[in-house]
């Protein structure tokens, strides 16, 4: 039986795949001419709020968004855990109302797809290398001054064994939002891991269903001034692991 599973959990990826596949072919011309000037770049991101609808209803994903807290002006840091590249997918359909760029691991360039629309529309973060790393950073606090908000998985990575427990968080976010005064939003996919797994677990868990999500109520730039980063760090990371040690008892803390 649980070979079964993991076939049709397979079959289910290879489904999702095509459908993120015909879409990225299908945007990939309007993408291109929106990125002929960098006046017409956030455009490109009501496309990329189509194309999250687009594999939402596809793909048989509704929401059940349990908490949905008023969001500060722009631009703002958004953080999430992340246990499912659905978290990627759905964050612009999630908060369409103010321009994002992602902030995110370089390993994802190693896909061509992705890598097409990653390195020309986001900010990776190569970093196994300081000075690019840096030099990321420093891209990231441009695109705030050019009104972009950002987004950053500040656990850095999926973890590799399946469950909701978040891993410790990195500093990054928490640094450029001190620097650039930035209210933070922190945001909670509570059951993403049940409903796609790492690609590369070719047998692991994905079907379709309803996915659930907390928005909470953002961090203000008084908070984000007074608290020191990893003082900062604590605080999001309880209100985002909160909800899953509420749906998760056997969960503690990191």
């Amino acid at each position: 039986m649980k070979e079964f599973k993991g076939v049709l959990s397979l079959l289910w990826k290879l489904y999702v795949g095509a459908v993120f596949v015909f879409f990225a072919l299908v945007l990939y011309p309007f993408f291109y001419v929106l990125l002929l000037r960098r006046s017409w770049k956030k455009i490109s991101f009501r496309l990329f709020v189509f194309w999250s609808w687009c594999m939402r209803i596809f793909c048989f994903y509704p929401s059940r968004i349990i908490l949905d807290s008023t969001r500060p002006a722009g631009p703002y840091i958004i953080i999430a855990n992340h246990s499912s590249y659905l978290d990627i997918f759905f964050m612009h359909s999630l908060l369409p109302d103010h321009p994002f760029l992602f902030l995110g691991k370089s390993e994802i360039l190693g896909y061509p797809i992705l890598r097409t629309y990653f390195k020309n529309l986001n900010i990776p973060v190569h970093r196994k290398d300081r000075a690019k790393a840096a030099k990321s950073f420093g891209m990231a606090k441009k695109a705030i001054e050019e009104g972009w908000s950002i987004v950053i998985f500040p656990e850095g990575t999926i973890p590799d064994d399946g469950n909701p427990k978040m891993s410790p968080f990195k500093s990054g976010a928490f640094k450029l939002a001190k620097e650039m005064h930035l209210p933070i939003v922190p945001v909670t996919f509570a059951n993403n891991y049940r409903l796609f797994s790492d690609p590369e677990q070719l047998l692991g868990l994905a079907r379709p269903g309803v996915f659930r999500v907390y928005i909470h109520p953002f961090v203000d730039t008084k908070t984000v001034a007074e608290l020191s980063e990893r003082a900062l760090s604590d605080q999001c990371f309880g209100i985002i692991n909160s909800p899953l040690v509420a749906e998760h008892p056997h969960l503690t803390t990191a």
